[in-house]
């Protein structure tokens, strides 16, 4: 056997190795493939009635959206409504009130002032009360 034979030999093996290792790679491939496919329709299978589910919810959720928003509607008429409301009472009796009650404080001062001895005078800071002498302690 001549050198230039024995190199055809080893070409011919080494082709005969390169196509059996693809043709392994290509059945590999081949059954990757069937089982993306045999997958794929799985997930549409499922994923179908899952869209009609969803469908479903949204329908329903916008209908809950309308019947909220009609609601909020009604909660702002009710609420513009009583707030005319409250304006009108304050207005119609806020002024003779006040001027009963600047009345009714003024008669009750002027009987302490006959019949007891005068408080001493007050100060009022932030919704608390200070006697006077306390008051004039602070300043200084």
């Amino acid at each position: 056997m001549s050198g230039g034979e024995v190199a055809g030999i080893l070409v011919a093996v080494f082709w005969a190795i390169l196509v059996s290792f693809l043709a392994v790679v290509l059945v590999r491939l081949a059954q990757t493939l069937k089982a993306t496919t045999k997958l794929v329709a799985d997930v549409t299978e499922q994923a179908v009635p899952l869209l009609a589910d969803a469908s479903t919810a949204v329908r329903s959720a916008q209908t809950q959206l309308d019947r909220v928003d009609a609601i909020a509607s009604d909660v702002q008429e009710v609420t513009s409504n009583a707030s005319a409301l409250s304006t009108t009472v304050a207005s119609t009796f806020g002024g003779p009130l006040v001027k009963v009650a600047a009345f009714g404080y003024g008669v009750r001062r002027a009987i302490g002032r006959k019949t007891g001895p005068a408080e001493p005078p007050r100060t009022v800071i932030v919704g608390r009360t200070l006697p006077s002498a306390r008051r004039s302690k602070r300043k200084g």
